[in-house]
C-alpha cells in the first residue's frame, strides 16, 4: 500500500505518485537507486487520435494558475513524508512565468510550498481567488504535489496541516475540485496536472481505481493529461534532474522547448502529451504509461511560448521512440551551477552525476561555472537519438586578477562607496579601466553597473549587470543588482524571474526576498508580497527594508495595525545618523527603485526618501482608522524629509479638510489648500491633482463665504 501524492494544475491532468520501489532497469536508461520511489496512478484516459494543429499566430491569453507542493506534512508519520513535490512545484513556477516558456505573469501565479499550503490557504485561493479573477478568456493552471487519500468512500487532496484521523474535515474533497474547475473557475483553456501517490500505511481505505475516477470525472472540456493508467505505478527518483517525479520532469522539460517537434516556438497540448507519453514510457520500460484525453479543449491551446526554439532534429533518424537522448552529466568541484542552452540546470556536487533525458537530438551549449574560477565552456555538445551523453564539467583554473586591473577596481570601489554623482562618474571610468585590462572580471562589471545605475544611466547598468552574468552566472549578487535595475526601469516580471533563480539556489537570502516584495507591491499583487517580506523578515530580521516593503504590503491589504508594526519597526532599525546613512551602501541604490523617485543624487537621499515613504505609510494608516490628528503629525514627518512627496501632500490635504469639517477652523482650510496646491504643483498630470483641483474648487467657495461674513 502506497501514499497518494495528488498533484493539481489547471494545465494538463498528470499523476505520479511515491513508494519504495524502482521500475526494472530499462536499456539507456538508469538503474534506480535506493531513493527511488514508486507513485502510483491516480487516473488515466485513452488518448485517441488527433493532431497537434500549430496556431497561425501566437496570442498569449491572460493566464492564472496555483502551483502547490507539499513534501513535508505537518501531522503524518516520518515514512509518509514525500521527496520532491515541493521542488516539482518550485520548478512548475518557474517554467510558468519563464519568458521562454509558459510565460505567465509572475503575480498571477499563486505558489503554496509545504506550511504554506494549509487547508485555509488552499481553499482561499480555489474558491476565492480563481473564481474571482479568471475570465471566459483566461487560460488557468492547477499544480498540486502531495497527498491524495479515500475516505468515507471519497477522494481528498492533503494539504498540509491534514489530520489523517479526520480526513473528511481537514482534506479538500476531490469532488468540490470538480465543481470548481467545471464552473466557478472561469477560463477558455483549462489544464489539470496532477501528481499523486498512494499508501495505505495512511489510507485508511485501499481504493486507488476509485481515486483514479474521481480524478478523471472532474471535468470533460479541460485538456487531461495523467501520469499513468489505472492501477499502474507512477515514480520519483533523484536520478531524473537531480529530483523530480518522473512525470513532472517531462512535464517541465517539455514546456521549456523540448516537447516543441513542430519548431514553431509554441508548445501545443498535442505536443506535450505526446512528449511526456513517449519519454515516460522509456524511462520506465513500459511500466508507466501517461494517456491524454482529446475532448472538446481547444486543439490551437498554448501551453508555452518561445520564438527563439526550433526543433533540432527532423530526419529520419528522429523517429520511432529513439526521438530523444540524455545528457548525464557531473562536476569536479562542489557548487557548479550548470547552463543547458542558457537555461540553469542548477547546482551539482562533487562526483554526483545527474541525468536530463528528454533532449532533442542535435547540438547544445554546455557551460559550467563556479565562482573565483575560469568556467569551463561555452561548449557546443551533440545529443544522438535513444543516446546517453556524458559530460564532465571540470573547473579548474582560479582566476588570477591582473594588478594593474585590481588597483583600478580598489580605486572605483572606495569612490563609489564616497557617494555623490562626482565619484559615481570617477568610479564608472575606474571599473571601465579594469575590465579592459581584465575582460573576466566579473566583480568590476558588477560595480560598473551600480556606478551606471546611480547615474541614471539605466540602460548602461543592465548591459554591465549581464556582462557579470555572462562571466559568472551562479554570482548572486549581480544577479540581485540585475533584478534590482529592473525593478527602477519597470521590467518587473523579469525581476521576479531573476530574483526566483535567486531564491532557488539560496533560499535565505533575505535581499532576493524582500526585492521581491517590492516588486509584488508594485504589481499589486499584496498576498505574494506579504509572503515574500514574511520570508525576508524570516532569514533577514534586522533588514530594515524588509519591514518596510511588508508594511507597504500590509497596508495595501488594508491590515493597518500589522503594517505600522512593521513600518515603526523599518524606522527603529534606520534611525541613525543622516551623514551615516550617506557612507551605507544601500543596495544598488534600489530601494525606492521603480516608485517615481529620479532626484536622489547621493545614498543620504535614499535614506530621506525610505523614511519619508514610512512615515507616509503609518499617516495613510491612521487616515484610513480616522485617527486624523497622528495621521498629520507623520504625513509632516515625511514633508521635513521630502517636501516633493506627492502623496504625503495630498494626504495631509485631506486630514486638514476632515480636521476642519470637525473643528470649523478656518485655518485648517488654508492649510488644505497648501498641501493640494502642493500636489498640483508637483505633477499635474496624476489622479491626485485632478481630485486636488476638486477639493480646491470647494475650499476657494467656504473661504469665499467666510471672507464674506467677516466685517
Amino acid at each position: 500500500m502506497r501514499s497518494l501524492l495528488l498533484t493539481f494544475a489547471l494545465f494538463a491532468f498528470l499523476s505520479v505518485g511515491l513508494a519504495a520501489q524502482a521500475p526494472p532497469p530499462a536499456p539507456a536508461q538508469p538503474t534506480p537507486t535506493a531513493d527511488s520511489n514508486q507513485r502510483d496512478l491516480v487516473i488515466a484516459k485513452d488518448k485517441t487520435a488527433g493532431q497537434s494543429i500549430a496556431p497561425a499566430s501566437v496570442t498569449i491569453p491572460r493566464s492564472y494558475a496555483l502551483v502547490v507542493g507539499i513534501s513535508h506534512y505537518k501531522n503524518l508519520p516520518a515514512k509518509a513524508q514525500l521527496q520532491y513535490p515541493d521542488r516539482d512545484a518550485a520548478d512548475m513556477y518557474t517554467a510558468l512565468i519563464s519568458a521562454s516558456a509558459g510565460q505567465f505573469p509572475p503575480e498571477n501565479v499563486h505558489k503554496l510550498i509545504d506550511d504554506q499550503a494549509t487547508l485555509a490557504k488552499l481553499k482561499q485561493e480555489l474558491e476565492t481567488w480563481l473564481p474571482n479573477v479568471t475570465g471566459p478568456d483566461d487560460r488557468v493552471v492547477i499544480y498540486f504535489a502531495g497527498h491524495g487519500f479515500i475516505s468515507g468512500g471519497k477522494a481528498y487532496i492533503a494539504p498540509y496541516d491534514i489530520d489523517p484521523a479526520n480526513i473528511g474535515a481537514t482534506a479538500f474533497s476531490m469532488d468540490e475540485l470538480g465543481k470548481l474547475i467545471g464552473g466557478r473557475i472561469h477560463g477558455k483553456w483549462k489544464v489539470l496536472l496532477t501528481d499523486a501517490c498512494h499508501s495505505g500505511a495512511i489510507t485508511p481505505e485501499d481504493d486507488t481505481a476509485q481515486v483514479n475516477h474521481s480524478l478523471l470525472n472532474l471535468n470533460t472540456s479541460i485538456f487531461s493529461l495523467t501520469a499513468s493508467r489505472d492501477r499502474e505505478q507512477s515514480f520519483e527518483s533523484s536520478q531524473w534532474g537531480g529530483g523530480h517525479g518522473i512525470f513532472t520532469y517531462y512535464v517541465i522539460k517539455g514546456l521549456e522547448g523540448e516537447a516543441d517537434t513542430s519548431g514553431d516556438g509554441v508548445v501545443t497540448a498535442d505536443e506535450l502529451a505526446e512528449y511526456v507519453h513517449e519519454n515516460v514510457r522509456l524511462a520506465t520500460h513500459a511500466r508507466q504509461n501517461p494517456t491524454s484525453e482529446r475532448g472538446s479543449f481547444d486543439p490551437n491551446m498554448v501551453l508555452a511560448y518561445n520564438p527563439g526554439t526550433s526543433a533540432k532534429c527532423t530526419g529520419p533518424t528522429c523517429a520511432g521512440t529513439l526521438r530523444y537522448g540524455t545528457f548525464v552529466i557531473d562536476s569536479n568541484m562542489d557548487d557548479t551551477e550548470v547552463w543547458l542552452d542558457g537555461k540553469s540546470l542548477g547546482i551539482f556536487k562533487k562526483g554526483v552525476p545527474q541525468r536530463f533525458p528528454g533532449i532533442t537530438p542535435g547540438p547544445h551549449t554546455l557551460r559550467g561555472a563556479h565562482a573565483g574560477y575560469a568556467p569551463d565552456g561555452p561548449r557546443e555538445m551533440q545529443i544522438y537519438p535513444g543516446q546517453d551523453t556524458t559530460v564532465s564539467i571540470r573547473i579548474l583554473i582560479a582566476r588570477q586578477r591582473n594588478h594593474a586591473a585590481v588597483e583600478d577596481f580598489d580605486q572605483g570601489l572606495d569612490r563609489y562607496n564616497k557617494g555623490f554623482e562626482s565619484n559615481y562618474k570617477e568610479a564608472a571610468a575606474d571599473f571601465q579601466k579594469a575590465l579592459a585590462i581584465d575582460p573576466q572580471y566579473s566583480q568590476a562589471a558588477l560595480y560598473l553597473g551600480r556606478a551606471h545605475h546611480a547615474l541614471y544611466q539605466d540602460d548602461d547598468a543592465i548591459k554591465a549587470f549581464q556582462q557579470a552574468l555572462t562571466i559568472d552566472p551562479e554570482y548572486l549578487e549581480a544577479r540581485l543588482s540585475y533584478a534590482a535595475v529592473l525593478l527602477d526601469t519597470g521590467d518587473l516580471d523579469e525581476a521576479i524571474r531573476q530574483l526566483d533563480s535567486v531564491t532557488k539556489r539560496d533560499t535565505t537570502n533575505g535581499m532576493a526576498w524582500y526585492l521581491q516584495s517590492q516588486a509584488y507591491v508594485r504589481k499589486g499583487s499584496y498576498d505574494q508580497a506579504v509572503a515574500s517580506g514574511e520570508q525576508a523578515i524570516k532569514y533577514t530580521p534586522a533588514n530594515a527594508e524588509a519591514h518596510l516593503w511588508l508594511g507597504e504590503a500590509l497596508r495595501k491589504k488594508q491590515q493597518c495595525d500589522e503594517a505600522k508594526t512593521q513600518y515603526e519597526t523599518y524606522l527603529s532599525l534606520s534611525n541613525f545618523n543622516s551623514a551615516l546613512a550617506g557612507k551605507l551602501n544601500y543596495y544598488l541604490l534600489g530601494s525606492l527603485i521603480g516608485m517615481g523617485s529620479k532626484k536622489r543624487a547621493t545614498q543620504q537621499d535614499i535614506w530621506r526618501e525610505l523614511r519619508a515613504q514610512a512615515f507616509v505609510g503609518i499617516c495613510d494608516c491612521d487616515w484610513m482608522q480616522k485617527n486624523y490628528d497622528v495621521a498629520a503629525t507623520n504625513c509632516q514627518k515625511a514633508l521635513t524629509l521630502t517636501p516633493t512627496d506627492l502623496f504625503a501632500n495630498y494626504r495631509l490635504g485631506l486630514v486638514m479638510a476632515e480636521q476642519y469639517n470637525r473643528a470649523g477652523s478656518i485655518g485648517l482650510l488654508e492649510d488644505a489648500r497648501k498641501y493640494f496646491n502642493a500636489v498640483i504643483a508637483i505633477n499635474p498630470q496624476t489622479d491626485e491633482a485632478a481630485r486636488s483641483r476638486k477639493y480646491l474648487a470647494n475650499i476657494d467657495s467656504v473661504l469665499a463665504q467666510a471672507n464674506v461674513k467677516q466685517p
